[in-house]
This record gives structure tokens, C-alpha cells and sequence, in this order.
């Protein structure tokens, strides 16, 4: 009996709490910044980004997400939360735009290369049209996503469960000795079609990660980089 008490507690205790997040009708940014524990430039690009759970623009008008590359893991510290392919996404914007070469810390605002941090300058809020509104419902092991915009088709959408507040003691590579915090750290990213159904554009997504604390969403046409819209928040 006890054993059975046991189970039925871890299982209470593990489900987690139906999350519904919205946009508004207004556009929403994307800020993406691509980083790596192995580079001493990133730290502080970490802490500003960190410092956006205090700013009032967080999840209503920015939304931000921290990929981190692993091009830096074979130079004395490998991070355990890079992925080949944030690596290849980053790339692909550099294509995209022209360049040869990728970096860290790299900032990506609404599929634009954004070099304001550097200078100290205020992130730019999004445009005041309106962009159609985004929903995503966390329940079960999946995300529900739904974007209503009168005459919107060929999308996609795109989801990031996000790690927060996570420390990491670097013991090699370039912040070796440091302990590291990181915000908003992308722990997958799944993509999916959006399709009419009964009127509204929608997918599922599968949605199974205990480490995750928050989610970012948005949606994109097919085969753009630039957000239509996007939405996130914290997970209950």
C-alpha cells in the first residue's frame, strides 16, 4: 500500500500543470542569442540576457531564447547544452545574410543580425501592425499551438522548452574556474506545419522535457527565417 501511495504521488507530483500562453494581436520580437560556455565574450551577453526577467517587455512585446553552439567544444570545455544544430541555424542566418563567418555571443532580433548590445544600445520593440494572435497549450505531453490571421497560409511554427536560473562550473576552455548562470537556455527546437482545422490554423507538438521552465513559440512562412509572430512565457 505504501509502494501504491508512493507512485501515485511521484505521478502527481511529475504532471505538470496545464500552461496556456498567448500573444496579442500586436507583433512580438524573436531575440535570439547564440553563445557557448566555452567563450569568454559570452558571459556578459548571458547576464544581460538573464537581466530580462525583470524587464516588463519580457513575454509581451520579447520574446528571447539562448542557443548555444557547440564550435566552441573542442577547445577545452564542451557544453552541455550545445547542439549541431543551433550551430547549423546560426549559420544559416549568416548565409542568409551575406556573410562568411559566424560568432559568439551573436544576437538575432526577428531573423536580423542585431549588433546593439555591443554599443550599449536599447533593444528596439517590435513594429505596432498587428500580426495575428498565437497560442500555445502545454498539457500531456503536448503542445498545442494555434495562430488565428485571416488569410495566413504555409506556416510553420516553432517550439523551445527552455531551461532557467541553471548554474554550470566550467573546469577548461576559455571561462575555465568560472561558475557560469544561464536564462532561457533552448533545450530543443521541433518545428511543425500548421494546418486548418475547423477555421484555425494549428499543430501538436510533442512536449516532454522536466527540465523546462519556459517555452517561446513562433511562426514563420514556409522557408523564411523572419518570425511572423511569437509567444512564450513561464510554465505553471
Amino acid at each position: 500500500m505504501k509502494c501504491l501511495w508512493a507512485v501515485v504521488l511521484f505521478t502527481l507530483l511529475s504532471a505538470r500543470a496545464e500552461t496556456t500562453l498567448r500573444s496579442g494581436p500586436q507583433r512580438v520580437s524573436l531575440l535570439e542569442v547564440y553563445t557557448s560556455e566555452g567563450c569568454s565574450s559570452c558571459p556578459p551577453a548571458e547576464s544581460w540576457l538573464g537581466g530580462l526577467k525583470g524587464d516588463s517587455r519580457l513575454w509581451k512585446e520579447i520574446v528571447p531564447v539562448a542557443f548555444h553552439v557547440d564550435y566552441w567544444d573542442d577547445l577545452g570545455w564542451k557544453d552541455r547544452f550545445a547542439k549541431q544544430e543551433y550551430s547549423s541555424r546560426q549559420r544559416a542566418y549568416s548565409i542568409a545574410w551575406g556573410t562568411s563567418s559566424v560568432y559568439t555571443p551573436g544576437f538575432v532580433l526577428d531573423g536580423q543580425e542585431w549588433k546593439g548590445w555591443f554599443d550599449g544600445s536599447t533593444l528596439p520593440g517590435p513594429t505596432d501592425r498587428p500580426a495575428g494572435k498565437l497560442e500555445v497549450k502545454v498539457e500531456s505531453r503536448v503542445a498545442k499551438i494555434t495562430f488565428s490571421e485571416p488569410g495566413a497560409k504555409e506556416l510553420e511554427a516553432h517550439l523551445v522548452p527552455m531551461a532557467m536560473d541553471v548554474n554550470s562550473d566550467v573546469h577548461g576552455g576559455e571561462n575555465r574556474g568560472r561558475r557560469l548562470v544561464h536564462s532561457f537556455i533552448a533545450l530543443d527546437l521541433v518545428s511543425g506545419k500548421l494546418a486548418d482545422k475547423n477555421g484555425e490554423l494549428t499543430v501538436e507538438l510533442p512536449f516532454d522535457y522536466a527540465a523546462a521552465k519556459a517555452v517561446a513559440v513562433w511562426v514563420t512562412q514556409k522557408g523564411s527565417v523572419e518570425p511572423v509572430q511569437a509567444a512564450g512565457g513561464y510554465l505553471k
